[in-house]
């Protein structure tokens, strides 16, 4: 029986996967995909996105939402259990896509791929990178080079330790494509720049794509055929000793509130918040006043961007859920007072 190839698809907090993915799943070609979605926070933000994106390509019974921590963490737990329920069904998909959280290393959910009862079945066809390109020609989520080795030279025991650097290299040494995502927001200097960062960190073969939206042709980020299970020597990682890993550097809670009463102005008042407390990502469902569409809020760093997508339906409790991912000891409750005062 032929294998059914998987794609991984990984990138920081706020790279635009889920984006890359509703394109895919729009432009499927007659493919029957299947989706697993690993989020890092206690509510679905991206399976629910996805859903219904394309019934046809992927019925909603094909998508699954693993929220029970990072999936590097959870691989004996969640995943291989759901790859099996997956694989045995009688309508086996043609292609799995798996979305891992923005907080999740790549490498532990190739391994998970030569447990035997899935390497007889199923072969990752292919890691995909999605860089935000305007977060990282800002430094937000790659650390400044020249910076660090100015800061060296003043203080020759620094000792740097950057959990965010590290993630950003594990993801990027472990892709067999990236996709400069975002690229219509840097001028060409600065796309330049994050051309050099990447090629710092990934494999001298890997090719980087500048994107806009994730709009790329699904045939090109389908069907690499790399089989990377079987390649894991060429994907160092700063974790390969660890025995563990844990996302103690990073903190996530869930925020609750009513209607807003002015989307554009909450989230004018949120960017300030966001810079004060330093939060990496907020995104959520808001409930708008007077309006029978939901609104989906996004933000990475303090850039914002909202949208309505679909109408409540009858059974669901209106309400504003937002996610907040952050650096570990935020203070969780000066933050919520300051949202739920904009909230008001």
């Amino acid at each position: 029986m032929k294998k059914v190839p998987a794609t991984v698809i990984t990138g920081f907090l706020g790279a635009g996967k889920t984006t890359l993915i509703r394109h895919v799943l729009q432009n499927a070609g007659g493919r029957r995909l299947a989706l697993i979605i690993n989020e890092f926070g206690d509510i679905g933000v991206d399976a629910d996105l996805v859903r219904g994106c394309n019934d046809e390509a992927c019925p909603a019974d094909r998508i699954v939402e693993l929220a029970n921590g990072c999936i590097c963490c959870t691989v004996a737990d969640d995943f291989l259990p759901t790859m099996q329920m997956l694989l045995d069904r009688d309508d086996r998909p043609d292609h799995i896509i798996i979305e891992t959280s923005g907080l999740a290393l790549p490498k532990p959910l190739i391994q998970a791929f030569q447990w035997p009862d899935i390497r007889t079945r199923a072969t990752v066809d292919g890691v995909i990178a999605v860089i935000d390109a305007e977060a990282v020609a800002a430094g937000r989520f790659a650390s400044d080079e020249e910076a660090i080795a100015e800061a060296r030279k003043a203080d020759p025991e620094l000792d740097h330790d950057n959990p965010l650097e590290e993630l950003f290299e594990d993801q990027l040494i472990c892709a067999d494509l990236v996709l400069l995502n975002k690229c219509d927001l840097v001028d060409v200097p600065a796309l330049m720049a994050v051309q050099s960062r990447v090629a710092a960190s990934a494999r001298s073969e890997v090719k980087a794509i500048p994107v806009q939206n994730g709009q790329i042709d699904p045939g090109v980020l389908l069907g690499l055929g790399v089989a990377a299970e079987d390649d894991l020597a060429a994907r160092p990682s700063h974790h390969d000793t660890e025995e563990d890993h844990d996302h103690e550097d990073f903190d996530s809670f869930v925020l609750e509130a009513g209607d807003i009463a002015d989307l554009n102005g909450f989230a004018a008042k949120l960017a300030p918040i966001i810079n004060a407390h330093d939060i990496f990502r907020i995104k959520g469902m808001v409930s708008v006043a007077e309006r029978p569409v939901r609104a989906v809020l996004q933000g990475v760093g303090p850039r914002l961007q909202h949208y309505f997508d679909r109408p409540w339906q009858p059974e669901e409790t209106r309400a504003t859920r937002l996610v907040v991912i952050g650096r570990h000891g935020m203070d969780r409750a000066a933050i919520e007072a300051a949202i739920l005062k904009i909230a008001c």
